[in-house]
């Protein structure tokens, strides 16, 4: 039995549950239904105490099954469970079984891969739809949803239909989701929900979410870990995404002794916010300092400093953690924080919230000040923030290697990161494999000497994959030639999206670029559009209107011919080029450029969306 459908309530307790405890009772179901036959037999509920920590014996779980078992078949069945709920919310009993499924709502058990258990955070879960709740509660879209029951599994209801999620989305990375290609009927069909999902999926990758073994289906069905894990990560960057040089050049105080402008750019925004939170306890002449958002925050004390240097709020004082936790909260709360974290989630050292806390306060007042003159002391104009270093092209390339989910990677500045050597090998293991002798590589280089090593032998191993490499060596990509590590990771990401597209059609010869041109032609032909391109750098491809023409000969249900423009015009060829991109990637096409790309017709990226879409098309 998949899914919520086939749980009906039974004719005698219809009425007798809110929509929202019938769904609390659906998941609790499922989560014991560990198999998904529809029945809980004694082994199931065995692996749940198991979870739980709790140790009984064969004949308590035999017992706790016919406590509920009213047709004896020793196991329990979906109008069983109901009963028991009805009986136990109405003191007519208290069955073992349900004080075990009481038990386990507070740490729910969802079966996982392989058949395995794993369990979700309750204290997440409702930091959350909190966070939901303030950022999306008055969007006209979600107000059948909105606000959602915080103790309740509403979250994972709410985000089936994908619309959430894209709404999310667009709130970490502005534009990042054309939501004219969004499907928002009340009630929609599982068509249009896989669309919504896949557009989430994809467009959650090309910010940086790395999106692993999660599929439409999934989301769908409201899996809480899967829904959970996206949602953690998409709040994640949209709270993180503004601590940067680029945002907040005042970061530039945060340098330590004989670091440079470059060496801030390669750290994670968690490293910054950990550097920031120290900062401000060293100028408050405390001794303390934090090295994680778990342990080091439980017992108030940092927050306490941290909020009254930046406000002046004044200390917490005593009492016991709790209460100076919830004291730390109301005084974010007067600074204006929208906080989405309890005072339980501070004493328990949740290092997600408190990551989120730190990151919304330092967002509501960084309380770092520095003059212009100051300023102007550090050389800005050598690290192109608003040139290379910050390019379309770069931010692609960093967000599509991130999408790859290589272990023990994550990308934040593309020249720093690569330039020892170690990435970029990586992600050329990623996309052919086995090509690394990994015994040759120095994994921690303590020297340039080192670091030059690896980065020559990246150039070798691109040259056997019979990439242009006319003169580029080691040593620019160790020192951070952008125009040449560009040229690289793009020939990679080209490899590594013919390599699918090769996989997929017949014969073992790389795609080329020909076949790519003369199978969107004709895929345009058959579906009766006379539109058509000569090769990538037609300039026709500005309009947009070819490349809507091949999404919907491919799937004509995906495009609303209402939106489309005749392209005339750069207004309405940027609204035919993001309503694009949205549109292949709710077909499920993973595509990484911007709208600016198609207007400007950049011919490599172009030629990567067409290739994603054949893959794509094949695969549907």
């Amino acid at each position: 039995m998949s899914g919520f459908e086939g749980y009906k309530i039974p004719s005698e307790h219809k009425g007798e549950f809110t929509p929202d405890e019938v769904n609390e009772m659906r998941r609790a179901f499922q989560a014991f239904d560990v198999n998904g036959d529809g029945h809980i037999d004694a082994e199931e509920l065995k692996s749940i105490l198991d979870n739980l920590g709790e140790r009984v014996s064969a004949d308590s779980l035999t017992k706790m099954i016919a406590e509920v078992d009213t047709d004896g078949n020793n196991t329990v069945e979906w109008n069983e469970f109901c009963t028991m709920m009805y009986n136990i919310r109405n003191g007519k009993g208290e069955a073992a079984l349900g004080q075990v499924v009481k038990k386990a709502a507070k740490m729910f058990n969802v079966e996982g891969a392989g058949g395995a258990t794993h369990t979700f955070s309750e204290d997440e879960k409702n930091a959350f739809t909190l966070h939901l709740n303030n950022c999306l509660g008055k969007d006209p879209d979600l107000a059948d949803r909105m606000p959602m029951d915080v103790e309740s599994m509403a979250v994972f209801d709410s985000c089936t239909d994908g619309l959430m999620l894209c709404k999310l989305i667009n709130l970490a990375e502005e534009g990042s989701v054309d939501e004219r290609a969004l499907n928002k009927k009340k009630n929609m069909n599982v068509y249009q929900k896989t669309e919504n999902q896949n557009l989430a999926i994809n467009a959650a990758r090309s910010i940086g979410c790395q999106v692993v073994n999660v599929g439409a289906a999934d989301l769908i069905e409201g899996r809480p870990i899967l829904v959970l894990g996206l949602l953690w990560q998409i709040i994640k960057l949209q709270l993180t995404s503004s601590i940067s040089l680029k945002d907040c050049p005042e970061l530039v105080l945060l340098l330590e002794d004989g670091e440079e402008l470059d060496d801030l750019l390669k750290l994670s925004p968690e490293d910054i916010l950990l550097r920031w939170f120290n900062y401000h306890l060293k100028q408050s002449g405390s001794s303390r300092r934090v090295t994680n958002f778990g342990s080091d925050l439980k017992d108030s004390e940092c927050y306490s400093i941290l909020l009254n240097q930046i406000c002046k709020c004044g200390l917490v004082g005593a009492g016991d953690d709790k209460t100076k936790a919830a004291k730390v909260i109301a005084n974010a709360n007067g600074m204006g924080v929208e906080s989405f974290i309890q005072p339980n989630d501070i004493v328990k050292g949740n290092k997600k919230l408190n990551l989120g806390f730190c990151a919304q306060i330092f967002n509501t007042n960084s309380g770092l000040t520095i003059t212009e003159e100051e300023l102007a002391d550090f050389d800005f104009a050598g690290l192109d923030l608003d040139d290379a270093g910050d390019t379309r092209e770069e931010r692609i390339f960093r967000m599509w290697i991130n999408s790859l989910n290589i272990e023990g990677l994550y990308i934040n500045d593309l020249f720093g990161d690569l330039c020892d050597g170690v990435a970029i090998l990586k992600v050329m293991d990623k996309v052919q494999p086995g090509i690394v002798a990994w015994k040759k590589v120095n994994m921690s280089p303590k020297n340039k000497f080192k670091r030059v090593e690896n980065c020559n032998y990246a150039v070798t191993l691109a040259k056997q994959m019979k990439f242009s490499m006319v003169n580029i060596g080691g040593l620019d990509i160790c020192d951070k030639n952008k125009k040449l590590i560009l040229g690289i990771i793009w020939q990679l990401m080209r490899r590594h999206t013919i390599n699918i597209l090769t996989t997929l059609t017949p014969g073992d010869k790389l795609v080329e670029d020909r076949e790519i041109i003369d199978w969107a032609n004709n895929q345009v032909k058959k579906s009766g559009k006379s539109t058509s391109i000569r090769n990538f750098n037609d300039a026709s491809l500005s309009s947009g209107v070819f490349l809507l023409d091949l999404c919907s000969s491919v799937e004509p249900r995906a495009v609303d011919p209402a939106v489309v423009t005749n392209g005339a015009g750069p207004d309405n060829q940027l609204n035919n080029a993001r309503y694009a991109i949205s549109v292949a990637r709710k077909m499920g096409a993973c595509v990484f450029l911007t709208p600016e790309d198609i207007v400007e017709v950049k011919s490599k990226m172009v030629l990567m969306f067409v290739a994603s879409l054949w893959s794509c098309s094949l695969s549907m």
